[in-house]
């Protein structure tokens, strides 16, 4: 990772974006002259298409772009060349009436590759493309590597050796890993691309949706995909090893396109290993030592991977007490903490922990959650406060050393899933620490819970993990079937409430 990012925001190109568009354009293409759009050429494209001309920021700086016309299907897969489709540059090939989203350009500046930043435009244009109803994206993708590779190799054998992995092409290999087929080679299609030898590859992607008739889709998320790990305890030589660890869990989740991955409460203490010749208090406040650092870490999977991180949870010191808590690492780069507010027993006997404070939902880009730490799910109060707020998912961290132990927070959480018309998500530890005072055992079953109705599971559980076995389990929740429920289910729990008998509300 070659930037330190704070913050990733992908949105419309702005007239105001120019400057920053160009020197970023610049040094995506150091081997092209005049590799950039002029002004007056990005005024003609936001006039004519504003929609479909999408930039990523870094930290508020333009280091991405994917700019689009819309064509006749036969007008995108005829031969032509790059001058032709554009119309000479000034984009009169554009029409509302096309059925093809045609890609005129994607880049990255390449001081920002390695965080998949280019995987997130592709995306971006692909829900563009399925919003406005056309048929599939088309464009012409350039194949810089061919120029090593023309004394040996036609353009037709060096695309199927790219196909293959026998060859690689940093362009081409990335549109193949995106779901973009090749169609046919492009004879002289950029002039002065002197690396492709001014071929290109005519490369699409279809809209499975697409219905003849045009309709107006909704763009907010309806399914949101869950993904929640049940995480081995186990010994590690240091804290790149958990990051290992923790990026293949990260990595796999998000490779089924994952929306949220969801790690247990105390997934750090094997790292407590080396500070087991101290008492558990001491051990914990050293644990705590690693926390900002596993918490940057995990920003940075969030920005590569491009996903929302429930960081389970972590000691945290803080003007000398020790408190539980995770953070909420969102895929735009922004983060927040959440403490548990219940502390057990056992954590205030053996390490002293402190009760956090702060109730509170958090809003992302797949709607309203809510999360509370393990022994918090069994006080009904956070959870229907979090509710009133118009949380839809809760997800709840834990770590439980007995079966006695989850089938409190299992039950307790099936409970908040009904009550509060909401979905659960938990998910723990297993196996064992024995070098690791106060962390012997764990046994954990990750889960899914949904509200009890005709629209969900008649038991009320989504998915269930495999007991005691590390895993993951992905899970799609419909936020649709959720507003349905509020409004025309059997019961409707929180509309029925009293609130002339009683009333819940924060004290602080």
């Amino acid at each position: 990772m070659q930037q330190q990012i704070k913050k990733v925001a992908l949105r419309n190109l702005q007239i105001e974006d120019y400057k920053q568009l160009k020197e970023s354009m610049i040094e995506a293409y150091p081997d092209m002259e005049n590799a950039y759009w002029d002004e007056k050429h990005i005024k003609e494209l936001l006039a004519v298409f504003p929609e479909g001309q999408l930039v990523i920021l870094a930290d508020d700086v333009v280091v991405g772009s994917a700019l689009s016309i819309i064509v006749p299907e036969k007008t995108a897969y005829k031969l032509h060349n790059y001058k032709e489709i554009t119309g000479n540059y000034s984009f009169s090939t554009h029409t509302k009436k096309g059925e093809i989203l045609y890609g005129i350009d994607v880049f990255i500046n390449p001081n920002y590759r390695g965080l998949r930043l280019g995987r997130r435009l592709y995306d971006a244009r692909k829900e563009l493309c399925e919003q406005l109803n056309l048929k599939a994206i088309v464009f012409a993708g350039r194949i810089p590597n061919y120029l090593q590779y023309a004394d040996n190799y036609s353009p037709k054998e060096f695309i199927e050796k790219v196909k293959k992995k026998e060859i690689y092409d940093p362009v081409l290999s990335f549109q193949l890993s995106n779901d973009f087929q090749p169609v046919r080679v492009m004879r002289n299609y950029l002039q002065g691309d002197k690396n492709s030898q001014e071929f290109a590859v005519l490369l699409d992607w279809n809209n499975i949706y697409y219905e003849e008739e045009k309709k107006l889709i909704n763009v907010e998320k309806s399914v949101i995909r869950l993904g929640l790990i049940q995480w081995q305890m186990r010994l590690l030589r240091n804290l790149d090893a958990l990051y290992e660890q923790t990026e293949f869990f990260i990595d796999a989740v998000s490779g089924y396109g994952s929306d949220f991955a969801l790690f247990p409460e105390f997934f750090t203490a094997p790292l407590m290993a080396d500070f087991n010749h101290l008492s558990e208090a001491e051990a914990i406040r050293e644990l705590a030592k690693y926390t900002d650092a596993v918490k940057n870490k995990m920003q940075e999977f969030a920005i590569s991977y491009n996903i929302n991180i429930i960081t389970g949870s972590m000691p945290f010191l803080e003007d000398g007490h020790v408190y539980n808590v995770g953070f909420l690492c969102r895929r735009d780069g922004t983060s927040e903490m959440y403490r548990k507010i219940h502390i057990t027993p056992n954590e205030v006997f053996h390490w002293g922990i402190t009760g956090g404070n702060t109730i509170q939902t958090f809003d992302t880009d797949c709607g309203k959650i809510g999360i509370v730490i393990c022994y918090d799910v069994e006080f009904p109060e956070l959870s229907r406060l979090m509710a009133d707020e118009g949380m839809n998912i809760l997800f709840v961290p834990f770590l439980t050393d007995t079966q006695n132990g989850y089938t409190r927070v299992k039950h307790c959480a099936q409970a908040r899933a009904i009550e509060n018309e909401c979905y659960v998500a938990i998910a723990g530890c297993v196996g064992n620490l024995p070098k690791v005072n106060n962390m012997d055992i764990q046994y954990a079953q990750a889960a899914v819970f949904t509200p009890s109705d005709f629209a969900f599971p008649s038991n009320g559980i989504k998915a269930e993990a495999t007991p005691n076995t590390e895993m993951t389990l992905i899970v799609d929740v419909d936020i649709e079937a959720l507003k349905e429920l509020h409004e025309h289910g059997s019961v409707q729990i929180m509309k029925d409430r009293r609130h002339d008998l009683y009333s819940l509300k924060k004290l602080k």
